[in-house]
């Protein structure tokens, strides 16, 4: 059950985080001025969306790891 909260509550700030369109002031200033503004947020939200494959990945891994030495450790 414990594990059930805890994917939610990771598909739910990874949902969050689609919705976020921020950047720093000189960023801003310099994207409202030129209208580049919806593709230097589609770059950022895509360049976010790897350290979170990479660190699901990572964690699926390891759980299969734990998973496969508790099941030697009993039989």
């Amino acid at each position: 059950m414990k594990a059930l909260k805890k994917i939610v509550l990771f598909l739910f700030l990874v949902l969050i985080e689609l919705t976020v369109h921020a950047q720093c002031a000189m960023c801003k200033a310099v994207v409202e001025s030129s209208g580049a503004g919806e593709g230097i947020n589609n770059g950022i939200i895509y360049l976010m969306f790897f350290p979170y494959i990479l660190m699901v990945t990572i964690g699926y891994f390891i759980y299969r790891h734990h998973k496969k030495n508790q099941l030697t450790e009993q039989a």
